[in-house]
């Protein structure tokens, strides 16, 4: 089966066409496409149901075999794949029932429309013996963003608890945030079905549109990861834009 890996700040994703596996791809087998040791290695797989001039299908998938609702570095790649693939600069993606427009920037740039974002009123949980204060956002997928120091122990201790967290029966992504200033954050990335993540794409809208909301900064916001930076903007009517690069680093053939 044929496929290409692509990154996006370094969150890395596996794009195949289900055309080429002639069936769908299983659970059991993105997960041991993501598998390092058995498989190729990344943090989720893009598989491409159909694509059709400047308009394309895909499904996302997590490392653990789960379906994501939506990601904004997978949706970027496929976005850029189809740009390429269309040699056509504006192209739309369509990702568990919604279509996102996306236009190229330049070479490794994609600047895709994410629409509206929904933030919630400020909630306080316990997670073991410690409250923690957090904004529920929604991007499509869920998130939680924490404003606190955005220290890697805390998020590897903390991360998996807000995750599972009862109050979240689907699961959730979780971003621990500082405020830079009035269009700038710096933030550590907790990703539901993948763990600890160099950057992403929905997590940087979740984060800019709480930042924005809650009055901690002005739009745009330049959301700084370990993995590197992505701009997010919000409209008046809390409909988001986000930018960012998407790189092809090779491809290949994987026998299953």
């Amino acid at each position: 089966m044929r496929f290409s890996k692509w990154h996006a700040l370094g969150n890395s994703y596996l794009l195949l066409e289900r055309a080429d596996r002639g069936r769908p791809l299983a659970p059991e087998t993105a997960r041991l496409l993501c598998d390092v040791r058995y498989g190729i290695g990344s943090d989720g797989v893009l598989e491409i149901v159909s694509a059709d001039g400047a308009s394309a299908e895909v499904v996302i998938w997590n490392p653990d075999g789960s379906i994501a609702e939506f990601s904004g570095n997978g949706s970027r790649i496929a976005a850029m794949w189809l740009s390429e693939r269309a040699q056509a600069s504006t192209v739309t993606v369509h990702v568990d029932g919604r279509d996102y427009r996306a236009e190229r920037r330049s070479p490794t740039s994609i600047e895709m429309g994410v629409g509206a974002v929904q933030v919630e009123e400020t909630i306080t949980v316990d997670v073991g013996e410690e409250r923690v204060e957090l904004t529920p956002v929604s991007v499509g997928n869920p998130h939680v963003v924490v404003r606190r120091e955005p220290l890697r122990d805390d998020l590897l201790r903390l991360g998996p608890l807000l995750e599972t967290h009862e109050r979240f029966p689907d699961r959730t992504n979780v971003q621990f945030v500082r405020v830079d200033g009035l269009n700038a954050v710096t933030a550590a990335v907790w990703e539901r079905g993948a763990g600890e993540t160099s950057a992403s794409g929905s997590s940087a809208v979740a984060v800019a549109a709480a930042a924005i909301v809650d009055g901690w900064c002005e739009s745009p916001v330049t959301v700084r990861m370990p993995g590197g930076e992505l701009e997010v903007a919000l409209d008046a009517e809390n409909r988001a834009t986000l930018t960012g690069p998407a790189e092809l680093i090779c491809t290949g053939e994987i026998a299953l």
